[in-house]
């Protein structure tokens, strides 16, 4: 299996691909305590730096955990396109009324339970760090290695990239 080391630009590359492709992560806070607050969330953008956004409530347990430790880490998987992405980085709540009006849907409202968009903030994380596992291309090839494999009696290596995201 071939592990891939990218760098700046073709890591944003690879990140932004998997979060399209995913959408919903989950947003890890209050990482030294157990156990650790877990929530889902709908990426809203990854802009040019690679930088990922959501919309939040204003008073979450996640907002409030961010304003007492940035820390944050995400987990995206897509286990029917064989897609992981796990990111680790600094979180920021941002009250930018433009921005927030930018990232609101409909779909938000059904969520959060409540139209005012003034109890909403977006969240900015940017990363640090991220590992990504991605195996989504033929499936046909995927299970011909597998069925080899087995016959041999071997462990097959269907996981065609994964690697460290240098951001």
């Amino acid at each position: 299996m071939k592990t891939e080391n990218l760098t700046s630009k073709e890591a944003i590359e690879e990140m932004t691909k998997l979060v399209r492709d995913i959408k919903i992560a989950f947003l890890l806070t209050d990482l030294k305590k157990q156990p650790i607050n877990a929530v889902p969330m709908i990426t809203k953008k990854v802009d040019e730096y690679g930088n990922i956004w959501f919309l939040s409530r204003l008073d979450s347990e996640h907002n409030s955990n961010i304003a007492k430790d940035p820390q944050v880490q995400l987990l995206y998987s897509h286990p029917s396109n064989m897609e992981y992405l796990s990111v680790s980085g600094n979180a920021s709540i941002i009250s930018d009324k433009k921005i927030i009006e930018n990232f609101h849907s409909a779909e938000d409202d059904t969520w959060f339970r409540d139209a005012d968009a003034s109890k909403y903030s977006a969240i900015k994380i940017v990363p640090e760090e991220a590992y990504f596992w991605d195996s989504s291309g033929n499936t046909l090839s995927k299970l011909f290695k597998r069925g080899l494999a087995n016959a041999r009696g071997e462990n097959p290596d269907i996981i065609e990239k994964k690697g460290k995201l240098t951001l």
